[in-house]
């Protein structure tokens, strides 16, 4: 990988965590108002699980294989 490569996954998974933690706020937010979408909730729990995985894979991505 290179560095450009490196630094573009850097990026991106800074912007991925940033949305996984507005999406948080969001859910709670609405969680807590009285009368809230259930659906709507189920949403963004949803986009929040898939940011999670997509994290997931890029931090992957970023940690060197050791071979023990």
């Amino acid at each position: 990988m290179t560095k450009d490569e490196e630094r573009e996954l850097r990026a991106q998974l800074a912007r991925l965590q940033q949305e996984h933690r507005d999406l948080d706020a969001a859910i709670a937010a609405l969680q807590d108002s009285p009368g809230s979408d259930i659906i709507q909730v189920q949403r963004l729990k949803k986009r929040k699980l898939q940011l999670r995985d997509r994290i997931t894979f890029i931090e992957d991505q970023l940690t060197p294989d050791i071979i023990a």
